[in-house]
């Protein structure tokens, strides 16, 4: 199995064009919040936009709407639409979406995410709640129309029908290859996997970022690469090596302790300017 490498990382970053607007960089949609989730979907949207995204929307339950709109700097917050036909027209005008950050576990939640998921023709970033929704639906991957990335830790994993007991490596070939979808599968050493049968392992990253919040970071950078243009596989390729690179940098300078998934946004810069050296 190949490992990820700066100039991997590097080559696979969506590259800027210098007339560009923000238009040019992609028009993303984060689903997700709930109460008592509402930090997830502000880290996602802000990291996709420390990322490179030129427009982030993040659309979360009315109750709950004015905690993160008050914590978003750059992405831009809504209440969810109440009629469903209204969010998947919001949600469909993007160029790609992350759903499940924080997004909560109520029924008709997880009806409206594999309705989503059936519904939509642009590529998804499935995470979190995400992820709980389909867990006992796993066929809407493969009925899907455009690409899918699935980014579990390994409780979730198995929740979807994964077996670990094969080894993480021969496990996430065979769920990727199976369900026809680009697999994240997250912890130390971080696994990329696509459906064709490559197969990445990310070797940034350290015991600090095992903190909640950090998986909400890494959706907001793959669906950001994503929307810029980049293909899921290499979009996630690239963004689990940024955000490794970025926790690194977290624990140099502030201890594995006492860093957070804010602090990982706040170091992107660093990362991207290493990469532009």
């Amino acid at each position: 199995m190949e490992l990820i490498t700066e100039a991997m990382a590097r080559a696979l970053l969506p590259r800027r064009r210098e007339d560009g607007h923000k238009g040019s960089f992609g028009k993303v949609y984060v689903l997700g919040g709930a109460v008592g989730y509402t930090g997830a979907p502000v880290y996602a949207g802000e990291a996709a936009v420390r990322t490179g995204s030129g427009l982030v929307f993040v659309g979360v339950p009315g109750e709950v709407y004015p905690i993160v709109a008050s914590r978003c700097g750059v992405s831009m917050a809504h209440p969810i639409p109440e009629r469903y036909e209204d969010l998947l027209a919001r949600i469909a005008a993007c160029d790609a979406a992350a759903i499940g950050p924080g997004l909560g576990r109520r029924p008709e939640t997880e009806r409206t995410v594999l309705r989503l998921l059936e519904e939509l023709t642009i590529p998804v970033v499935l995470d979190a709640d995400g992820i709980n929704a389909v867990s006992a639906h796993i066929d809407v991957l493969t009925g899907r129309r455009c690409p899918t990335v699935v980014t579990p830790h390994e409780g979730e994993f198995l929740r979807l029908g994964g077996d670990l007991s094969q080894g993480r490596e021969r496990a996430a070939e065979e769920f990727a290859r199976r369900n026809g979808c680009v697999l994240v599968l997250k912890g130390p050493g971080t696994i990329v996997a696509a459906p064709d049968g490559r197969l990445l392992c990310n070797p940034t990253g350290n015991c600090g970022m095992a903190k909640g919040g950090s998986g909400d970071v890494l959706s907001g950078m793959i669906l950001s690469l994503i929307g810029q243009g980049a293909a899921p596989f290499d979009a996630a390729a690239c963004a689990v090596w940024l955000h490794g690179r970025a926790g690194d940098l977290c624990a140099q300078e502030l201890t594995e302790y006492a860093m957070t998934p804010l602090d990982m946004i706040a170091r992107l810069p660093a990362v991207f300017r290493q990469l532009r050296q």
